[in-house]
């Protein structure tokens, strides 16, 4: 099973951009689909975006949709998610997770390979 590896988290200002990269390690993410998620203290998790194995379709949550991008680097076994102009409402650990299913990105119960998350903190 592969492993995932998050990074790029930190202290940031509201308005800024922000680039989290997601390593996968032990298998290759190239046959796999690739979400991200999110949780903020007291909060339930929330999905922000993934990008399948197949095609050329990207999906967001509404929180995000429309100020962020993922990508995937399939020589460097990386995804990526960026997002910009970051809300105080942004602040939340991150995490990317990894997915054989083919559709309903946004379940969670859906990923079985997670990340240890990555912080982000935004601030005004």
């Amino acid at each position: 099973q592969v492993q995932l590896v998050e990074s790029g988290g930190g202290l940031v200002e509201t308005g800024d951009s922000l680039r989290l990269s997601c390593v996968g390690s032990g298998g290759s993410l190239r046959p796999l689909s690739v979400g991200w998620f999110r949780q903020a203290p007291g909060k339930e998790r929330e999905f922000v975006a993934a990008i399948p194995w197949f095609g050329d379709k990207s999906y967001y949550g509404s929180s995000v949709k429309g100020r962020s991008t993922i990508s995937r680097d399939n020589a460097k076994n990386t995804v990526y998610l960026q997002i910009y102009s970051l809300k105080r409402e942004d602040t939340a650990v991150y995490s990317c997770a990894a997915t054989t299913y083919q559709s309903g990105f946004d379940n969670v119960s859906r990923y079985g390979s997670w990340g240890q998350g990555t912080q982000v903190t935004v601030s005004s």
